[in-house]
């Protein structure tokens, strides 16, 4: 997961190629007034791709919430006070809990253990209640749920456990009597109503030390002891995954790189490393995660495994390359450090994979699985923005891993772009090295994934494979699914080349969100799946084994000029301009303002605050984003635009916008942005993002730039003080209407697969190439209005199943508008 401002990839609407069809029966389920026509054709004897049954899975990152609170059941919140402002400014050892009497959270000697080194201490009469997550403690009733606490009391210390609400008792009060050193003690409730807003309280009789004070409810996935959330666990698993990627992402490439240990001072801000998340969970190390909250490390290694198993997916871990990223950006030198990680990855696939008579297999052994749990993949590093100094430690690591393990197959990665400097370096690096699969990631608008189907159709079937390890386009409605359904047809169709694919995020918690979109919501007491979490569970569960090449008619290429008026703008940046001018081709003025006077010709429509001083326009409100201010014809086209610019203060540079339509339609050459490391030229429709054209680059504070933009038909060619910049052009079409076809050898289906993300029906001359097939298809059909979203209590995209009676080698299929549609023909 990149933690750069998400960027979204857009072009302009496309217009439907009309194409004759020979007049056939429409099936009636299909008639509609608005009706654009297409034509498929299979080629049966064709070769096609073969699909691996691991094509598709899931990439896991305890990401809003997405472990504590989330997929791990444990339903105490901060449950062994480890809570600290190093995990977010707001933190306390006590957050998530309220006392009465004496009560301090202490760090020293006493603690349980080295690495647990916080604990509560409570004199009598004292007491301690935790809130949970989300409105508070989720009880069922009639559902048992296992208390358990770490003590330690000089006398003997009664403790009084209740789980209550507001309306009073949820469950019988239990009490356990502490005495002596430290040592676990245990209890079970049996709620007797139900609540969402239940509180865990202790009370102490005299004086006691807690830490570690859990709750967890016994029906989790597969019963586990330390286990899943059954709801969250079981909707995953209802994908049917080919593989789970885990634990980062972000997780993985920043922060220290050292242990937390006396050595580096325990250090909190530190990347995700496997030793720290396995054995005892009292044990276990704590961390500040990346995206501002604590990790606990209850849902480690170990459970990762166990989970991948249990769904019968493969397990493919990522491990630090001692290069950061997410923004972070630097590689570590120490070698000796750098060793030790290595050590490390190789310890952890001894860990996976071991006989029990060796070190680390012997440990899986004793957490309960003496089997190994087959490792065949491993990733290193996670979008690295240092190509050249990931690549470097990446070989060492690839290195020891293939003499020690030479079947695990290493997946290094290409930043967090889909194209740009660090994209092409990166890739260069790992085809030169003939790496075995290279890592991409990217997030898109709609727009660019159905502009983008063919990406892959001319990649080098020869060289590295790919794993698209993150992607999503942007958002959570019906309009975003279709585009990532229409974009699997394409890495279907180059399932030799695309071998990994997981949309990301998974989980997120809808009270504590960093990042949209995502696949699973939920809250304390309800999950619900998203349109694009449809798409992905058809997909997974109709793969196919191999591809059947099949061709349909498409859209023609944009040919009206790029048109709009012109903006500045600013992101967390206060920043000066002047002297404006726009100039058509023929060398007239169209516009031009040199501040000299008011700023009556610019409308604001974004953040900040704008006022013309000393003649210049500042926007001087150093923490707003996007401040946009516009001025001019959106007709306009084919002009020159000249800015001169001043940062003035703050982490990023300027923005000069052209082709602006309204505010969620324009294109902007962002100079100094992504913490002022980069520039780029974005473009924005209906609202979303992505990236053209970007070099990386930072802007000075205090110098002026003469920016200028010349904008000819689709083409856009940008200078930086008089000097050639870049250019590009955007004349690529968003195509609504894919489709790809496989086939099933154990049933012997053909699966013609099509997504038609328009407004207007499909109507589809289907030709099946001369294949014998029964005259029925079963059918599934997702269909919704373009905005769509489904939430904790209304689900507007779900699948639909029907049956076709009509298919022979030659028929009409009318494919719904804005639909993805499935139709499983068996063979005659």
């Amino acid at each position: 997961m990149s933690r750069t401002r998400t960027r979204w990839r857009l072009g302009l609407t496309a217009t439907t190629l009309l194409v004759a069809s020979a007049v056939l029966p429409v099936p009636s389920n299909a008639a509609a007034a608005d009706v654009t026509d297409y034509a498929i054709n299979v080629a049966p004897k064709a070769s096609g791709a073969k699909i691996d049954d691991t094509m598709y899975g899931v990439f896991f990152e305890d990401i809003n919430r997405a472990a504590d609170g989330g997929l791990y059941a444990e339903l105490v919140q901060n449950r062994s006070f480890e809570y600290s402002t190093a995990d977010n400014n707001s933190y306390t050892p006590l957050t998530s809990w309220a006392t009465t009497g004496t009560a301090k959270a202490l760090n020293d000697d006493g603690r349980l253990n080295a690495r647990n080194r916080t604990y509560l201490a409570l004199d009598g009469g004292a007491s301690v209640t935790n809130s949970g997550y989300n409105t508070g403690i989720r009880v069922e009733s009639g559902k048992a749920y296992a208390f358990s606490v770490w003590a330690r009391a000089d006398a003997a210390a009664p403790l009084t456990v209740t789980l209550h609400d507001a309306d009073g008792a949820l469950a019988e009060a239990r009490k356990v009597t502490a005495r002596g050193g430290w040592a676990k003690y245990t209890a079970k409730f049996t709620a007797t109503r139900s609540s969402t807003t239940g509180r865990l309280t202790v009370a102490a009789d005299s004086p006691v030390a807690l830490d570690m004070v859990s709750l967890f409810p016994r029906d989790t996935y597969k019963g586990r002891a330390n286990g899943l959330r059954k709801d969250l666990a079981q909707k995953i698993a209802a994908l049917h995954p080919g593989f789970v990627r885990f634990p980062g992402g972000c997780l993985v490439n920043t922060g220290s790189m050292q242990g937390y240990d006396e050595a580096s001072g325990y250090q909190r801000k530190r990347s995700y490393q496997w030793k720290d998340t396995v054995g005892p969970v009292e044990q276990r190390a704590t961390n500040s995660n990346f995206w501002g909250y604590n990790q606990s490390y209850g849902l480690g290694y170990y459970e990762y495994f166990q989970y991948s198993e249990d769904i019968g997916a493969m397990p493919l871990p990522v491990v630090p390359a001692l290069v950061t990223g997410c923004g972070q950006n630097k590689a570590t030198d120490d070698d000796a450090l750098l060793k030790r990680h290595i050590q490390d990855t190789l310890d952890l696939i001894e860990f996976a994979n071991g006989p029990v008579t060796s070190k680390w297999g012997k440990k899986r052994a004793q957490m309960g699985h003496p089997k190994p749990f087959h490792l065949t993949h491993i990733e290193v590093g996670n979008e690295e923005n240092l190509p050249t100094e990931f690549f470097a430690r990446f070989t060492q690591f690839r290195t020891a891993i293939a003499a020690k393990y030479p079947n695990i197959k290493v997946i290094s990665n290409a930043g967090p772009d889909d194209s740009g400097t660090t994209f092409d370096t990166a890739w260069k690096l790992n085809k030169d090295a003939n790496v075995d699969m290279v890592d991409e990631h990217y997030y898109n608008s709609p727009q660019w994934f159905l502009q983008n189907n063919d990406r892959y159709d001319s990649y080098d079937r020869n060289g590295p494979k790919v794993f698209l390890g993150e992607y999503a386009s942007g958002g959570n409605t019906f309009k975003n699914a279709l585009s990532e359904a229409a974009y699997m047809t394409g890495l279907e169709r180059n399932a030799d080349v695309v071998k990994l694919a997981s949309y990301a995020p998974l989980l997120a918690n809808e009270d504590y969100v960093q990042w949209r979109p995502d696949m699973i919501w939920f809250n304390n007491h309800a999950s619900w799946n998203s349109a694009d979490y449809e798409v992905q569970k058809l997909f997974m569960t109709n793969v196919g084994d191999r591809v059947v090449p099949s061709t349909a008619t498409g859209t023609p290429s944009l040919t009206a000029p790029i048109s709009g008026a012109v903006g500045l703008s600013t992101w967390a940046t206060t920043a000066a301009y002047d002297d404006v001018k726009v100039t058509g081709e023929d060398g007239s003025a169209l516009f031009g303002d040199d501040f000299s006077g008011d700023a009556s010709k610019w409308t604001h429509t974004g953040g900040g605050s704008w006022s013309v001083q000393d003649g210049q326009y500042v926007q001087s409100d150093v923490a707003a984003e996007n401040t946009m201010v516009s001025a001019g014809d959106p007709a306009w086209h084919d002009y020159d635009l000249h800015v001169k610019a001043t940062k003035k203060s703050g982490k990023e540079g300027f923005l000069v916008a052209f082709g602006v339509k309204d505010t969620g339609n324009y294109y902007w050459w962002n100079l100094g942005g992504w913490n002022n490391t980069q520039s780029a030229v974005e473009q924005a429709v209906d609202g979303g993002k992505s990236t053209l054209l970007a070099k990386p680059g930072s802007v000075e504070t205090g110098r002026a730039y003469d920016v200028d933009v010349k904008v000819r038909g689709r083409q856009v060619t940008l200078y930086l003080d008089g000097q050639e910049w870049g250019s590009f052009t955007d004349d690529k079409p968003a195509e609504p209407f894919r489709q790809v076809v496989t086939k099933d050898a154990k049933t012997g289906d053909l699966i013609v697969k099509v997504v038609n993300a328009q407004a207007a029906d499909a109507r589809t001359a289907i030709d099946l190439g001369g294949v014998r097939t029964a005259s029925r298809a079963a059918v599934t059909t997702l269909a919704a209005a373009p905005e769509a979203v489904n939430s904790e209590t209304a689900t507007a995209v779900a699948p639909v199943t029907s049956t076709f009676k009509g298919v022979a080698d030659h028929f009409t299929y009318t494919f719904p508008a804005n639909s993805v549609t499935f139709l499983r023909i068996k063979k005659g």
